[in-house]
């Protein structure tokens, strides 16, 4: 993990300078890229990850993460930027982001989100997960319901497994803080509740059953209704 590089693109300098000399001191080989433009001339297969925020100069930061998972590219994004509302952090996390963080914030935070995103992505335990129609390939990061793929980010696919490998129960928010963001405090954040919703909404199917229900006051449940 102390090798992984990191694209941070961000078009304040000083805060540019801030978080890359940061990274830097932890381990993190780090390039900064103050525009779309060239963010693009910094991207490679090396880059492990990649914070970005959405408002720069030459365009969109989410259109261009669009852009990337049009093209295939899953590398890790956590987004960090100004805007905080609900909308705002939907349109991000299906946008295809794997995190959202609201400036301002702190560094330790943004640390210890970035270690987070980098174990998940050296993490895969099982390859293969079925349960009922679903089947999730961790190695491919596809999955189906029946014969119909299920478009999903990175953060959404490790929660449809967390699912799948405690079908029938009832999956608490610390848990899911606890076992797919890997830090308790992503329970005060509605970081979790957003990512649920729309992997709720990928997994419907006319005709077929809800699979993936809130239980009022406890969490989520895969399985029959409760």
């Amino acid at each position: 993990m102390a090798t992984a590089h990191i694209l941070v693109v961000e078009d304040q300098k000083n805060l540019l300078r801030s978080i890359t000399r940061t990274l830097r001191e932890s381990g993190f080989k780090t390039d900064g890229a103050g525009t779309i433009a060239a963010a693009n001339r910094l991207m490679n297969a090396r880059v492990g990850l990649i914070v970005l925020d959405l408002m720069l100069p030459d365009g969109s930061g989410l259109d261009w993460l669009g852009s990337l998972r049009a093209s295939g590219d899953n590398t890790p994004v956590l987004i960090l930027t100004a805007r905080d509302t609900i909308e705002d952090r939907v349109s991000g996390l299906d946008g295809g982001a794997d995190d959202y963080l609201v400036k301002p914030f702190a560094l330790d935070e943004l640390l210890a989100r970035i270690r987070a995103l980098l174990r998940r992505e050296a993490q895969s335990s099982r390859t293969v997960l079925t349960w009922g129609d679903l089947n999730v390939d961790l190695t491919s990061r596809t999955a189906l319901r029946g014969d119909k793929p299920i478009l999903l980010q990175n953060r959404q696919l490790e929660l449809l497994a967390y699912f799948m490998s405690h079908a029938n129960q009832v999956v608490t928010r610390e848990m899911i803080a606890r076992d797919v963001w890997k830090e308790s405090t992503a329970t005060w954040t509605n970081v979790i509740e957003v990512q649920i919703n729309q992997l709720q909404k990928k997994l419907e199917r006319p005709g077929q059953p809800i699979i993936l229900h809130t239980v009022r006051g406890q969490g989520y449940l895969l399985g029959d209704a409760p």
